[in-house]
């Protein structure tokens, strides 16, 4: 077992945090990723409930600590900027809208490459073109390396995964939209003032414009709109902008001033807001962990936790297997499934609490915001929110020495 060699596509949350087990395991660990290094920017992503235990046993969580933004909360606000409802981040013991950490993705991303580095052979820049299962293992093909053979494959490269496309099917029979959309990227604060407050506003149409606090000198410009049959190239930035630019033409508040600087944002993302379903994760010699697999999408708020949790359990059954791939195969599947069921529920209201349609709703959405953070109601919201709690984790590090032949 200590030559069994893994091939992960995805220099991802769920793929650093999986080479970083697999290397303690023993195995010999390649990740390719089609970006040049680890992908900067992204946004604040939060590190919610048995998500910091995983960081905890990997040692990571006193550098994550350290990267943490300091948010105090969220905040609704009207065209004039005057708030409507607000949620501040303790309100719910850090598993409500804003957890208790958050971190910049590039941040995350950062901290776990460092600690997933040593003997683990990265190929950047590429991506896998083909795979070929054989008796003994999966021949890949990539787009500039030489074709390997590995003993298995793990996706674990998003939501528009190329090893689920290539190993399971296309993207239409597992990824199922939810009918919205959403982008985000990099802005300046000045004049913002936004003192440390995720601000959201609402405009009648689905329309939501918002700024999240990342730093002394920066922030995130956030926007998302409700619509089911939106033609655009997932590749062509300068068309999912001006999708913005006319989508948000006679919005006010910030907006003409965020809008404006979205062109010369290095980050710029631009998705629709989708989960991935899929019955079982793996097929033969192949398996999916984070978005590929199970994306919750960004209303529910998980899936920094599902990502680092089921790259956790899926490294820890294939230790523990030793040469029985398909048994910690089926074991990985049997413990996450409950978890990634209670993590991809959707807030109350799902699309429609998020981007409420018309005014009288948005209204009623602050209303309701303003019960729940009210005393009678808050400790039955917190406890209805303790989804990143819904596992509790097996300890695997006894497998460490024995597979990294260390004592």
């Amino acid at each position: 077992m200590i030559h069994r060699s893994i091939l992960i596509s995805g220099a991802s949350i769920a793929g650093l945090t999986f080479a970083h087990w697999l290397g303690r395991y023993g195995f010999q660990v390649t990740v390719v990723e089609r970006a040049p290094a680890p992908r900067p920017g992204g946004q604040a992503v939060d590190l919610r409930g048995v998500a910091k235990e995983v960081a905890e046993r990997m040692g990571v969580l006193p550098a994550i600590e350290r990267a943490r933004v300091h948010e105090r909360g969220l905040a609704y606000v009207d065209a004039d900027g005057k708030w409507k409802a607000s949620m501040p981040a303790e309100l719910f013991d850090g598993a409500g809208a804003v957890a208790e950490i958050e971190i910049l993705r590039g941040d995350l991303t950062d901290i776990l490459y460092a600690s997933s580095r040593n003997g683990v052979e990265y190929l950047f820049g590429d991506s896998i073109t083909e795979l070929r299962e054989t008796p003994d293992g999966v021949v890949v093909d990539f787009q500039r390396h030489a074709s390997r053979a590995f003993d298995l494959v793990v996706g674990a490269d998003g939501l528009h995964s190329n090893v689920r496309k290539l190993a399971f099917g296309p993207e239409s029979e597992f990824v199922h939209h939810l009918g919205a959309y959403l982008a985000y990227f990099t802005v300046q604060v000045e004049g913002l003032q936004l003192e440390d407050w995720f601000v959201m506003h609402n405009a009648p149409g689905g329309l939501l414009a918002a700024i999240r606090p990342e730093g002394p000198n920066s922030a995130k410009a956030m926007f998302g709109f409700t619509a089911t049959d939106l033609v655009y190239d997932r590749h062509d930035r300068v068309g999912q902008q001006r999708i913005l630019r006319e989508r948000f033409a006679a919005m006010g508040w910030h907006t003409p001033q965020l809008l404006s600087s979205m062109g010369q944002a290095p980050d710029f993302f631009f998705d629709s807001i989708s989960q991935t379903r899929i019955d079982r994760w793996s097929r033969g010699r192949v398996a999916l962990i984070g978005d590929a697999g199970y994306c919750g999408s960004p209303l529910s708020g998980n899936g920094t936790a599902m990502a680092m949790v089921g790259a956790y359990v899926l490294a820890g059954e294939l230790a523990r297997s030793r040469d029985d791939y398909s048994a910690a195969f089926t074991r990985y599947q049997e413990v996450l499934r409950p978890y990634v069921t209670e993590c991809q529920k959707l807030p109350p209201g799902g699309v429609n609490g998020f981007l409420p349609a018309s005014r009288a709703a948005i209204a009623m959405r602050n209303l309701s915001v303003r019960a729940m953070t009210s005393a009678p109601l808050r400790a039955l919201m917190a406890k209805s929110l303790q989804k990143a709690d819904a596992i509790s984790l097996t300890d695997y590090r006894e497998f460490e020495s024995v597979a990294a032949g260390h004592h």
